[in-house]
């Protein structure tokens, strides 16, 4: 059958029309240049506007094949929400996509491998890596692209360099544009070139909508409690009795990279932490995803107010709602505020990365959210 002329645009649109999205400009043109992308990686002929038009003559006027889009943009914009239309609408089958935390654990995991089998000689492990990368994906599809971590930061451009050599083609979704990315990071100048990189092979798109969709959200549903005091604890005690369905409740830990992370409570698929058991402690990443593959659901006491000395946690817990949302993993929360006024800190990388949290967390306990998660649950959502 032949393929559609448009399939993201004519998706997006019927999106619209339905009712399902309220109509942006922003992404609509956002759209659209990824029609051009679709239509540049398929070979298809383009048939749309002007803007898929122009995309394509400038990558010829560069005399580059294209090296992808960067999407940026306020939390709640719809970016995670294009690249998925992009990824699930691209007729390829070598295309990828990741958290970009999933992906640089990835990366980190295939370092540490060639390393060891080299044993301190051989060609330089960063661009062998990303021949392996280049090899296995012609796409990648990288959400929440954000650096806050120096081991990244000192690898970024030289694996990036060459995977755009490779010939693949980036879609990345961010929260800053690529001038603030790293910013305050340490020994940020060796980092600059990386986002000269980035703002000489790829194309910068903002998504400007006027307000985050996450927040008009009116269906929530029981899954998160503020504050924390004895009625929650009550509550969520029904909701853990609830999901372990007659599970042996027991202390268990998991093994990590040879490291053990200690799990105080669990019972099947859910497991039970408080804040200080799970952000209070140095896990990284790579721990809160292995926790996302071992449960379907997780439940977290007694979230306080974070101040800005407690960015650390701050962070642990941006990284956990990141991952714990790629995963569509039920996420029940006790805590001492509302999402929105967790984090006290006027400024800095956290305080803007937060506002992404707060919007997912909001998310993450809609009705559609949760009883897409655990069916059984129902009857505990309110509208």
């Amino acid at each position: 059958m032949t393929p559609r002329a448009q399939p993201i645009v004519e998706k997006y649109d019927a999106l619209v029309a339905e009712g399902a999205l309220e109509r942006d400009a922003s992404q609509r043109a956002a759209v659209e240049k990824l029609q051009a992308l679709a239509d540049a990686l398929s070979g298809r002929r383009p048939t749309s506007s002007r803007a898929t038009l122009a995309l394509l003559a400038s990558f010829r006027r560069r005399g580059q094949r294209p090296s992808g889009l960067y999407l940026w943009g306020q939390v709640g914009r719809g970016k995670t929400f294009l690249m998925n239309l992009f990824f699930s609408e691209l007729a390829l089958d070598r295309k990828r996509r990741a958290h970009f935390h999933a992906f640089m654990a990835d990366v980190h995991d295939r370092l540490h491998r060639l390393r060891q089998n080299q044993r301190g000689g051989g060609a330089d492990p960063v661009t062998c890596v990303a021949r392996e990368i280049a090899q296995e994906s012609r796409v990648l599809c990288f959400d929440e692209f954000a650096v806050n971590d120096i081991a990244d930061a000192t690898i970024l451009a030289r694996l990036f360099s060459s995977l755009l050599a490779s010939g693949v083609i980036i879609v990345a979704t961010s929260n800053v544009e690529p001038s603030r990315l790293y910013e305050g990071g340490r020994n940020r100048d060796l980092f600059l070139p990386f986002i000269a990189l980035l703002q000489q092979r790829m194309d910068i798109v903002r998504l400007d909508a006027s307000s985050d969709y996450r927040r008009r959200r009116d269906d929530l549903g029981q899954v998160y409690f503020a504050p924390a005091d004895s009625r929650a604890k009550s509550a969520i005690d029904a909701l853990y009795a609830t999901l372990a369905d007659g599970a042996l409740q027991s202390a268990t830990t998991i093994e990590v990279k040879r490291r053990r992370i200690d799990i105080p409570q669990a019972a099947g698929r859910v497991a039970r932490f408080s804040f200080s058991a799970l952000c209070g402690q140095p896990l990284s990443a790579t721990d809160y995803m292995a926790l996302a593959e071992r449960f379907d659901a997780l439940i977290l006491e007694e979230v306080p107010i974070l101040a800005p000395e407690l960015r650390n946690e701050a962070r642990r817990l941006i990284t956990l709602i990141d991952i714990l949302y790629e995963a569509r993993i039920l996420l029940i929360v006790s805590a001492a505020a509302e999402p929105c006024d967790l984090y006290q800190a006027a400024f800095g990388a956290e305080a803007r990365e937060f506002e992404r949290a707060a919007s997912r967390l909001i998310e993450m306990r809609g009705k559609d959210y949760v009883k897409a998660r655990a069916p059984i649950m129902v009857s505990t959502c309110t509208p």
